[in-house]
């Protein structure tokens, strides 16, 4: 599956992508605060790289935690990687369903989007990531399939 930009946003009769407004709220990328943890983060994005550091490498987590945008985020979490420790990853399915959780109890906003979804398929339509997103085409949609996995709660 190749995407260009029309395609990263987009809603079929049994999916809707998200990547890009209208149902960017669903991104983590979006501006919508997180309160969690005891904390206030820019957005939840900031929340899950925060998370990844917090216990071994605070100085890590402090520079994600003070981040002027998401994308500076990803960008100090992708140079620190090998720094993550192997217990985030057994957890981060369970960590960012928690993070999802919040936002959308939170945002009127995100739980209109979510409701706007009905009973369709929320695929997260990020061509960079084949875990959180469908990547190329064939990737786990794990934030999407998060997303579905509230909605239908």
């Amino acid at each position: 599956m190749e995407n260009n930009s029309q395609d990263f946003n987009k809603e079929t009769n049994q999916a809707v992508y998200f990547f890009t407004p209208p149902h960017y709220a669903l991104d983590n990328f979006s501006a919508f605060s997180v309160e969690i943890w005891g904390k206030l983060f820019m957005t939840s994005e900031h929340a899950y790289q925060w998370k990844k550091y917090h216990v071994n490498h605070l100085d890590i987590a402090e520079e994600i935690f003070t981040a002027g945008s998401s994308h500076q985020v990803k960008k100090i979490s992708d140079a620190n990687k090998d720094k993550v420790s192997s217990d985030f990853h057994k957890d981060k399915i369970y960590i960012m369903e928690e993070i999802l959780r919040v936002k959308l109890q939170q945002h009127e906003k995100v739980q209109r989007t979510l409701k706007e979804t009905g009973s369709k398929e929320i695929i997260e339509n990020n061509p960079n990531d084949e875990f959180w997103g469908i990547g190329s085409g064939n990737g786990q949609n794990m934030l999407g399939k998060i997303w579905m996995k509230i909605r239908d709660n």
